[in-house]
């Protein structure tokens, strides 16, 4: 039966295991999965376990199955870095060998500087930290001075809060524009980020007014190769951001991973373009990866384990879904970045084989790869296509 379209989810940091060359991230012993598996007594995610999940990796609470319902196997990440936009990238066709630059100790003057007089106003902080933690540090200063909060993290992000109160989210978002005008050259970062709050001291609250300003991909992607065929590329949650608009034929935005969900369900039923329905569900990552809390993340799993079914149910006969993810975030390490592994990956439908091993590929771009195949698009940048093992 030809394939129409392809749904892919990507479960954001959800990590089966370290990479090779994890010790050249400090990512050594990392696995998102089967250590929080471990350490909060099972995983209970009966539906993914149908699908084969535990059959990619031994995870406590998540039983291999003798028929799993999807083929199944994982993917490793070539490009030099472990952050959202390069793993995505990857996924989508193109391998990155020079990492985005990250800054440990903070941006250094000449972008700082440039920073306040371009925006015409000074900035607080400037240094690596925890978004929900810089902003009870110096929400009040910045609440009294109007100041803009400048971090970042172990990614390669800029990262600007400003209760919206104090700078509305639509100031903000021009005030990214300029920072990111700003981050070119040596200093391009891979994304600027606004990051909007709400509250009082002691009671600061992130807003769902999140927007990411990142950098165009550097070659076509497979979203560039489906529009220029006229098909469909719709984007749900942060895709959009991610690749900068580039390859999107629409989007929409998400406020959290339900709300990820749902609009993937929408697009799903009325959406029946030949193409591609490309979600990111980031509570996985931002919500409980970054804070180090694996039972929110445990949790979190099982709560999109209990809307599998209806993904599932709504799927069309010449649909097939792909589950995976684009970097590991273990939350029981010290560590609260990203860690460098590799992503387990399941597809299913009516069209795809069931209990096929896809194996270990040697590249995201192999998903890519495989979708461009299946379509009879022409080939991404990187990539080889497992289409013959997992097509009836």
């Amino acid at each position: 039966m030809p394939v129409n379209r392809f749904i892919v989810i990507v479960l954001d940091s959800v990590g089966i295991g370290e990479l090779p060359d994890a010790a050249d991230f400090g990512d050594v012993g990392s696995h998102t999965l089967g250590n929080m598996a471990r350490v909060v007594g099972g995983l209970e995610v009966p539906h993914l376990e149908a699908l084969g999940l535990a059959n990619i990796a031994i995870l406590e609470g998540v039983v291999p199955q003798v028929e799993p319902i999807a083929a199944y196997g994982k993917l490793a990440e070539v490009s030099a870095g472990k952050d959202t936009t390069t793993g995505h990238w990857e996924l989508m066709g193109i391998q990155l060998m020079r990492p985005f630059p990250t800054y440990p100790d903070g941006f250094p003057p000449e972008v700082m500087d440039r920073f306040s007089a371009a925006i015409g106003r000074g900035w607080l902080g400037n240094y690596p930290a925890s978004g929900t933690v810089i902003i009870e540090e110096l929400g009040e200063e910045h609440v009294k001075t109007g100041k803009p909060i400048v971090y970042t993290s172990g990614d390669s992000v800029f990262q600007i809060a400003a209760h919206e109160e104090i700078i509305p989210v639509d100031k903000l978002y021009d005030i990214c524009r300029t920072a990111r005008e700003i981050l070119r050259g040596e200093h391009e970062v891979s994304r600027v980020i606004a990051r909007p709050f709400v509250g009082t001291p002691g009671h600061f609250q992130r807003t769902p007014n999140r927007h990411d300003f990142s950098v165009a991909p550097p070659e076509p992607t497979l979203l560039d190769i489906m529009k220029e065929a006229g098909l469909m590329v719709f984007a749900v949650g942060k895709i959009e951001d991610i690749f900068d608009g580039q390859g999107v034929t629409d989007a929409v935005h998400t406020i959290d991973n339900m709300d990820g969900v749902d609009q993937t369900l929408a697009a799903i039923r009325s959406r029946r373009e030949r193409g591609l329905i490309f979600t990111n569900l980031v509570d996985f990552d931002a919500q409980f990866g970054h804070r180090n809390n694996p039972d929110g993340y445990a949790n979190a799993l099982a709560e999109f384990d209990r809307r599998l079914p209806e993904i599932l149910d709504a799927l069309a006969d010449d649909d097939v879904l792909v589950i995976t993810a684009d970097h590991g975030n273990d939350p029981t390490t010290p560590s609260t970045d990203h860690s460098r592994e590799y992503v387990p990956v399941l597809l299913t439908g009516k069209s795809t084989r069931q209990g096929v091993n896809i194996g270990v590929r040697e590249t995201f771009a192999d998903l890519a790869a495989t979708i461009a195949d299946t379509l009879d698009l022409a080939a991404p940048p990187a990539g080889t296509s497992f289409r013959t093992q997992i097509m009836e």
